[in-house]
């Protein structure tokens, strides 16, 4: 009986309650929202529940897991990201144009998608290991560390990914100490940058102009972007629908239920990529203020749990993961409505999809064994 209790206490005791209270609410938000969004397709709704549950096993598993395990095992996680992705390169399985799938014979897997926690994870043990001595050449090496898989994934190409891998991995260096300066000038060159392809879109978007760069279909949408009545029934029809979709939720919504570019099938991809402007029909500015307050209490729960982490290593992972949910709901949220190009980012928690519900579960399970462990340095 008294090994039943202790049992039941380290279960208990794994989970973080205020960061549980409000995964508990994106749950059944999620749920809510997918059984209006499937339409007829039941089936979609109940896969939808059981990888909630799958994730749900997989937070508890990694909670219970202490942090020094995982500063352990990062480095053979991390190679072993990369040499997966490595035969993602060269025995990949291609589906709508992009190489992204591995066959395992047992299981047909996506590496790039644990590389948005195992490469924050090598970062975070890199400057755990070099945090009393952190010089210039620590920064290069940890910026290697980071672009190798990023290049991978981008050759895939996958660019929604890997632009979630990067920004994971970045905001560890930023956070391990990288110089605000040093970012400056790249701040500058992103502006001109976009300043240029704004002013001069008519010519940069010409179909026999070569980006060089990225694909054609990046660059399609890139341009769809800037002016997506140009295509309004092939490569822009995504933006116009979705913005429609958002512009006609009003203030208050059209309630439950009662979306007509949903349910009239206007909306494509409405279960996964879309699924905002599903929610934003239906509920209207208010419930989309709400559900972003939601996000916004999620994020500063785990800058919380990351500020009072007592190891480097802690500190930066959290960091790291908390604002990578920040470029999940800041990238879907932008391409729904219109200010960012369409890269296929889900939105956390909303989404259809196990892969990526399975990630944000095993994100929050790490942010949950750094904050029961806080009080330990080692």
């Amino acid at each position: 009986m008294k090994r039943i209790i202790q049992v039941m206490l380290r279960v208990v005791t794994a989970f973080d309650v205020p960061l549980l209270a409000i995964l508990g609410l994106f749950c059944a938000l999620g749920l809510i929202v997918m059984h209006s969004a499937v339409g007829n397709t039941d089936w979609r709704f109940a896969e939808q529940a059981r990888n909630f549950s799958i994730a749900f096993f997989a937070l508890w598993v990694m909670a219970l897991i202490p942090p020094r395990l995982l500063m352990k095992a990062a480095p053979p996680i991390y190679i072993l990201g990369v040499v997966l992705l490595l035969g993602v390169e060269f025995f990949g399985q291609t589906s709508k144009g992009a190489t992204r799938w591995l066959d395992l014979g047992i299981a047909r897997i996506q590496p790039s998608e644990m590389l948005k926690i195992s490469v924050p994870l090598m970062l975070a043990w890199y400057f755990q290991r070099n945090e009393s001595t952190v010089r210039v050449r620590d920064f290069l090496v940890a910026g290697v560390i980071l672009l190798v898989p990023f290049a991978l994934i981008v050759r895939q190409p996958d660019l929604g990914t890997a632009l979630l891998v990067f920004g994971a991995g970045f905001f560890v260096i930023y956070f391990g100490g990288l110089s605000f300066k040093l970012l400056i000038p790249i701040a500058v060159a992103g502006i001109v940058g976009l300043g240029t392809l704004v002013y001069y879109e008519d010519h940069l978007c010409e179909p026999d102009v070569d980006w060089v760069v990225l694909h054609d279909y990046q660059k399609h949408r890139v341009c769809t972007l800037l002016n997506p009545s140009s295509d309004p029934l092939g490569k822009g029809f995504h933006t116009i629908q979705s913005m429609i979709a958002v512009g006609s939720g009003g203030m208050y919504g059209k309630g439950y239920m009662q979306g007509t570019q949903t349910h009239l099938d206007f909306i494509p991809e409405r279960t996964t990529d879309f699924i905002f402007a599903v929610y934003a029909e239906e509920f209207g500015f208010y419930g989309g203020m709400m559900m972003l307050i939601l996000y916004g209490l999620l994020i500063l729960r785990g800058l919380s749990i990351s500020m009072r982490a007592p190891t480097q290593f802690g500190r930066l992972l959290a960091g790291a993961l908390s604002m990578m949910f920040f470029m999940y709901v800041f990238v879907n949220v932008g391409m729904v409505t219109g200010i960012l190009p369409v890269v296929g980012v889900p939105l956390p928690f909303m989404s259809y999809g196990g892969t990526a519900l399975l990630t944000m579960g095993v994100a929050c399970g790490i942010l949950m064994s750094i904050s029961r462990n806080r009080g330990k340095l080692a």
